[in-house]
């Protein structure tokens, strides 16, 4: 006859701990855009309780990334930037911080472009009065904040094509700073072409003195930043997942 200890299953193994994801915000000098980062990250923590969630700063803001990375010691990590497009941030700043670190760390790409994104700048259209206005003469000013690098504007003019292309309507790519055309020369090339209703997609992911100066200048309607829309905390776990999958691969290929 068994014994009793014999009967009982032995202990599940343990799930070993799913990396951390860092989320890198860039920094602001406007209170709002902390606020709605760490609402942001709630999002993502409610979507995903079992991903430990951490936000680390390029600048202007505590906790800078250079800190989070720090405290997080030796363990692994994924930095997803909070950024739409590459440009010097992505290429430069962030890896060169996480290579200064201990933490092992996968780096995620920017948010952008993505459909998730186009979800977003819909969404937040709609809430500041787009409708069911005549095609022909309605249009839209994609602004954002601008960058030197030619592959943040390739970046930008392609979520630019998509929401047209989800919309209906010519969408022109604006910039606040280090690009052009600035949001006051889109809407006169609109405007030439006979486009008289123009909106203004704020292509920012949080209140702050870009956004405000864009909004400012909309003609017509202008959208709220992309802040908290369930869509983003959606894409900041998409791309923390596909960095590690792009990671897996990797080490596969190298095995």
């Amino acid at each position: 006859m068994p014994s009793q200890l014999s009967l009982v299953p032995p202990p599940a193994p343990r799930r070993p701990a799913a990396p951390a994801l860092v989320v890198v915000a860039h920094g602001s000098r406007d209170p709002r855009a902390l606020s709605t980062v760490s609402a942001l990250l709630d999002r993502v923590r409610a979507l995903r309780p079992d991903v430990p969630v951490h936000l680390g700063h390029i600048e202007l803001n505590a906790p800078l990334l250079p800190d989070t990375l720090a405290a997080l010691g030796d363990t692994e990590a994924v930095l997803v930037p909070l950024l739409l497009s590459r440009g010097y941030h992505v290429k430069q700043d962030i890896p060169e911080m996480a290579a200064a670190s201990r933490a092992h760390t996968h780096l995620a790409a920017p948010l952008g472009p993505h459909p998730l994104l186009v979800d977003a700048l819909q969404a937040r259209l709609l809430e500041a009065g787009w409708g069911p206005t005549p095609r022909r003469s309605s249009a839209v000013v994609l602004a954002a904040a601008g960058s030197r690098d030619p592959d943040a504007k390739t970046d930008t003019a392609r979520t630019a094509h998509l929401l047209a292309a989800r919309l209906g309507v010519p969408v022109i790519p604006a910039y606040a700073s280090a690009a052009t055309p600035t949001v006051e020369t889109a809407v006169r090339t609109l405007l030439a072409r006979g486009r008289h209703k123009i909106a203004l997609a704020s292509y920012f992911t949080a209140p702050g003195r870009f956004a405000t100066e864009c909004a400012q200048k909309a003609p017509w309607i202008a959208a709220a930043p992309l802040g908290t829309h369930p869509s983003m905390a959606q894409l900041l776990l998409h791309r923390y997942d596909e960095a590690l999958a792009n990671a897996a691969s990797r080490e596969l290929a190298s095995a």
